[in-house]
């Protein structure tokens, strides 16, 4: 097994939506917009801050089958001024509407500790007369939108092209619903470019990701569970350039299936609403791909590899779908009752083999990621794919070689041959958390 080209998941720059600071930044007018006595909105030092009463409508608005309130912010007699808050990494989208008149902030409003929906804030923009000033404050109105668009997507791109495939068989089902009903809002308030496929069959998106025209996106969004990622890695290193596809195209994941691995390791959750906003707000971030051979064969994998046990727990339930993560619980019991075991040899070369100098290396490494993040001074809104590696050139070749070769070949020098004749099971995980 090698190591591969990095592809991009885009991480999220946050785990999960935070309580938003509401202590003011220090200083400078212009986070401060005054649109009327007693409606004043701040930019503090991690959320919007809104100083005025609110009055809500009762009138549910259906965009795209999805309920939002709308939040009318007015000046209002006696109010308090005491200010309520928007942490920055909730807000989706700010614009003053084409007549001039209102200002538009859309977020995600969390409803419970693992749920959001989009709410959208309006505020009235004070009508000018001919005779007012140029600095009125309908002409400091959009530099300050611009300004807050500029906190609320810090060290993220607005607007991503998104992919999106569905598979609505994943799992127990219901990816359909999730995709309709709490993430398409989501990333359609934050402006994205969205283009949708269902998928029909296993195996289907491979062949899609490997004619998919990388020009025309930014990120590839599955809602599935881990199979549909791992189908989109394998299609983009089908391809002829796939060291360029796998650098360009962030693949990320909705979580919708018996298997949310991948959700969980990029945004420390498998509720797809939170999956969603991480999205909105990630940055590409590189993930290394393992190759697996069997005989003439090439697979990548993102997550993990097994044989025997952990492999058949997978495999061997697929007829339980319906139990949903459940399913590996019992088939699990199934095999341990069986006490089967899994006959095979194991070739192992050992490339660090303290734990001390495994530390040493991780913590190199992760200084060398961190002073090249540092001279990223580049924040514009326009998405910034992660650096090709040395090995990606303007060939657009594909893979890299196989450094070791395949299992059909001879053992290269410096590999143990182990074998293990009762062997229960054999795993290899490249990313920390494997099922959930």
């Amino acid at each position: 097994m090698d190591r591969d080209a990095p592809a991009g998941p885009a991480e999220p720059v946050r785990p999960q939506a935070p309580e938003g600071s509401a202590e003011p930044a220090q200083g400078g007018g212009d986070r401060v917009l005054v649109l009327s006595p007693g409606v004043t909105l701040t930019l503090g030092r991690d959320a919007l801050l809104m100083s005025g009463m609110a009055s809500v409508t009762d009138e549910p608005i259906a965009i795209y089958e999805f309920s939002l309130r709308r939040l009318l912010l007015i000046p209002h007699a006696g109010a308090s001024g005491t200010p309520g808050s928007i942490p920055y990494y909730n807000i989706l989208w700010a614009e003053v509407t084409g007549d001039h008149r209102w200002l538009l902030i859309d977020y995600a409003g969390q409803t419970g500790p693992h749920s959001l929906e989009v709410r959208s804030a309006k505020f009235a923009i004070p009508e000018l007369v001919a005779e007012q000033t140029p600095a009125g404050v309908g002409d400091q109105v959009a530099p300050w939108v611009g300004r807050l668009l500029d906190r609320a997507y810090e060290g993220s791109a607005r607007r991503k092209r998104a992919w999106v495939l569905v598979n609505p068989h994943a799992g127990p089902g219901g990816a359909e619903k999730i995709w309709e009903k709490e993430v398409k809002p989501i990333l359609e308030a934050a402006r994205m470019p969205i283009t949708a496929v269902r998928t029909a069959y296993s195996g289907e998106a491979v062949t899609l990701a490997r004619d998919l025209n990388i020009e025309d996106y930014d990120i590839a969004i599955p809602c599935s569970g881990d199979g549909l990622p791992h189908e989109v890695f394998n299609g983009l290193a089908k391809r002829p350039d796939a060291r360029r596809a796998l650098s360009k195209i962030a693949v990320c994941h909705i979580p919708c299936g018996s298997g949310n691995a991948m959700s969980c390791n990029l945004y420390g959750t498998y509720r797809p609403a939170l999956a969603a906003l991480a999205i909105v707000k990630g940055v590409p971030t590189p993930l290394d791909l393992v190759s697996v051979t069997h005989g003439g064969q090439r697979t990548i994998s993102f997550l993990s590899q097994a044989v025997g046990l952990i492999a058949e727990v997978d495999l061997g339930t697929e007829n339980m779908r319906w139990m949903g993560a459940t399913r590996f619980t019992v088939g699990f019991l199934m095999l341990a009752l069986q006490k089967k075991t899994y006959p095979c040899d194991i070739a192992v070369k050992v490339e660090i083999g303290h734990k001390d100098d495994v530390k040493k290396h991780y913590r190199q490494q992760v200084a060398l990621r961190e002073a090249k993040a540092s001279k990223k001074a580049d924040k514009q809104s326009e998405i910034s794919p992660p650096a090709p590696s040395a090995a990606v050139d303007d060939g657009d070749m594909g893979l890299p070689p196989l450094r070791y070769g395949t299992s059909v070949d001879k053992l290269p020098e410096g590999w143990e041959l182990i074998p293990h004749e009762k062997l229960g099971s054999f795993y290899c995980g490249n990313l920390y958390l494997t099922k959930t």
